[in-house]
């Protein structure tokens, strides 16, 4: 099955196409799209569907590239003490521009004097096929480290600890984090979709 992923982020291609084994996955920049997707959902499913649609408009107009879908994935950090935030705002939550080491240390700074440090990833992705909208979601518990930890991964690896691990994302190999991430677990259900419905 050949497939768009409405990314051009490199590290989410990777993860991404070793899971989806068996399929093409092309990203934004093989369809030659460029526009900037304004993601204005208040949750993480409305944006996933949001790109998920714009991404099908633009190649309903360009049926040249022949493709059998599109999916595209919106992530969370939520984080329990402060409310679930950052949420839907993760990759922006200590404003623009959106850097990853600003996020990281406004997470630590509200943290400062909490006890509780539970937090989880979550992943929502969605396809559209053949004029059909589904959802499938990937989570990883975990916790948020008192400091920075390990020089791996990107975002928030680097504070954020999966449950049963003891280590940060960024401490991980990237063979284990790319098995039991909040994307990993994504795509597999994403995955299994997909095999349901050859």
């Amino acid at each position: 099955m050949k497939l768009v992923f409405a990314s051009n982020n490199k590290h989410k291609l990777d993860e991404v196409r070793a899971i989806l084994t068996g399929h093409e996955v092309l990203s934004l920049r093989d369809i030659g799209f460029e526009d900037e997707i304004e993601e204005t959902g208040d949750t993480l499913e409305a944006n996933s569907l949001i790109k998920a649609r714009v991404v099908a408009d633009y190649l309903a107009d360009h049926p040249e590239f022949a493709v059998d879908g599109v999916f595209s994935d919106d992530t969370g950090l939520e984080i329990r003490a402060l409310g679930n935030q950052p949420g839907v705002r993760t990759a922006r939550w200590a404003g623009e521009p959106a850097v990853d080491s600003n996020n990281r240390a406004k997470a630590l700074r509200e943290l400062a004097d909490k006890t509780d440090r539970q937090a989880r990833f979550r992943t929502v992705i969605t396809l559209i096929r053949k004029g059909n909208e589904q959802q499938v979601e990937g989570v990883v518990n975990g916790s948020i480290a008192m400091e920075e930890k390990g020089d791996g991964g990107f975002g928030y690896d680097p504070i954020f600890i999966p449950e049963d691990y003891g280590k940060t994302f960024a401490q991980l190999p990237a063979s284990i984090k790319n098995k039991i991430s909040h994307r990993a677990r994504a795509v597999q259900a994403l995955y299994n979709l997909l095999q349901e419905q050859k």
